[in-house]
């Protein structure tokens, strides 16, 4: 009885040290994300560098798991399910001509640029498609956050941002049905064809259902509006039924995710559901971006360094200007264009799921599925860049300023000043030392000639004197 007693002793104990590394990562990413909050950051950046610290490239702390990237998938569809309950299908419509038309136009330049970089890394046609999808997507967490902070979340540019944003999202459901069906030796393009077209069949029919008829009346929800545990286990329970069914039937599980939420989003009991989910949600999200930052190799970044920053930089900075371009093209105004342009330059979260799906279908190397990691988790991390340069433009053209290159210099005058008053004193400095050089040299040659006449004068004395 003892010796059972002891048994069971030491075996909490040893399951008890096993929350240790637990405790440290949520305390680190806790800390991390207060920190970059603190700096009024987006917390998400804090998270990924608290994985990327405690990951097995970092400390070591913790490793890879198949446990934490299940539960970042959890994530994944957890936030998919709650886009569709925020989603304003009314507004969405009327944002939606524009919206379809820059998702186009950023799938179509996101090829070329893919197909370039696929080119200089001899990738295969597949890959070259999966990179397409992956630089095309942007962040709808990094750019609400930045579209928020600024109060530009519920002007023009927040509603034209927020329906790009969704219709990305939407258009990642056939990217994931296509990255899938890469596995194996063939692809079979007329399931492939078939699976999309049911998917955005069924999306399409429910957008108009809900924008013709209204709320859905949920069976006694007079009696379980007032239940949070109900309302919180009967909405998960929806989502990862829709979830499990889409996957089964060879969708995407984050595809059935999102079907739910609109559901539940036209629903009467929205206003009851989401403040009960959101909690829900937003841990598992930290989850999602601890583990992005787990997968995160830095000693392949360190050794692909000059490629991962040019890759990074040069993918952010076109979908910034091409934003811009697309935005005004359809019809937005100079500052709607450059702010929603802007808040959408990063590469999204979604990105992962698509490089984890290629990687899965044996359709992504293992370089290239690290190096989408890699530049997709350096885009993230530098978006406060973006949000400091988002609101010195936003402030700037706040004042009445529809030129980007005045508004910029505008934004940007106290940095400008500096820079001339630097260049003024380099050209100062620069005129000084070449003037104190043209001196010495013309004394050095002085000297010379001098020295030179002294020496001719001696030569001719001495001759004299030998004579």
């Amino acid at each position: 009885m003892e010796t059972a007693v002891h048994e069971a002793v030491n075996q909490a104990g040893a399951h008890g040290g096993a929350f240790v590394p637990i405790a440290l990562v949520i305390a680190v990413a806790a800390l991390a994300g207060l920190g970059f909050l603190w700096l009024r950051q987006p917390p998400l950046v804090g998270f990924i560098l608290a994985g990327i610290l405690l990951g097995p490239t970092g400390f070591g702390l913790i490793s890879e798991d198949a446990d934490i990237a299940f539960l970042g998938e959890m994530g994944v569809v957890v936030l998919l399910f709650f886009i569709g309950m925020e989603l304003s299908i009314r507004a969405f419509v009327l944002s939606l001509k524009q919206a379809l038309l820059v998702v186009l136009g950023q799938l179509a330049t996101a090829a070329i640029l893919a197909g370039i970089i696929g080119f200089a890394l001899e990738a295969t046609t597949r890959e070259v498609v999966i990179l397409s999808f992956v630089f095309a997507i942007s962040s709808t967490v990094v750019a609400m956050k930045m579209l928020d902070e600024m109060g530009a979340l519920r002007g023009d540019a927040g509603k034209i941002a927020v329906g790009v944003l969704i219709a990305q999202d939407i258009a990642v459901v056939p990217m994931l049905i296509f990255v899938s069906s890469f596995g194996g030796d063939g692809f079979d393009v007329t399931q492939t064809l078939i699976k999309v077209v049911v998917a955005v069949g069924i999306m399409a029919g429910l957008l108009w259902y809900f924008s013709r008829f209204g709320k859905l009346k949920v069976p006694f929800s007079d009696k379980v509006e007032d239940k949070v545990e109900l309302l919180a286990l009967g909405a998960l329970a929806l989502c990862f039924s829709a979830a499990a069914i889409s996957g089964v039937a060879g969708m995407s599980p984050a595809y059935g995710a999102f079907l739910a939420g609109i559901c539940v989003g036209n629903s009467t009991l929205r206003s009851r559901i989401i403040p009960v989910v959101e909690p829900i949600q937003s841990v598992l999200l930290v989850i999602f971006f601890l583990s992005i930052g787990l997968l995160i190799d830095l000693q392949f970044i360190w050794d692909q360094l000059f490629s991962v920053l040019l890759v990074a930089f040069g993918v952010v900075a076109a979908k910034s200007v091409l934003n811009v371009m697309f935005l005004r093209w359809t019809g937005s105004s100079a500052q709607t264009a450059l702010i929603a342009g802007l808040s959408m330059a990063q590469i999204g979260e979604f990105s992962f799921v698509l490089a984890a799906a290629g990687l899965s279908a044996a359709a992504l190397n293992q370089d290239l599925y690290r190096l989408v990691i890699a530049v997709t988790a350096i885009s993230l991390l530098v978006s406060p860049v973006w949000v400091s340069v988002m609101r010195r433009v936003e402030a700037s053209l706040s004042e009445g300023l529809e030129s980007y290159r005045n508004a910029l210099a505008l934004a940007y005058a106290q940095e400008l000043r500096e820079v001339d008053r630097g260049r003024a004193f380099v050209g100062t400095l620069y005129s000084g030392v070449r003037t104190r050089l043209k001196a010495l040299s013309h004394a050095r040659h002085e000297r010379r000639r001098r020295k030179a006449e002294a020496s001719s004068s001696e030569a001719k004395t001495t001759e004299a004197n030998d004579t």
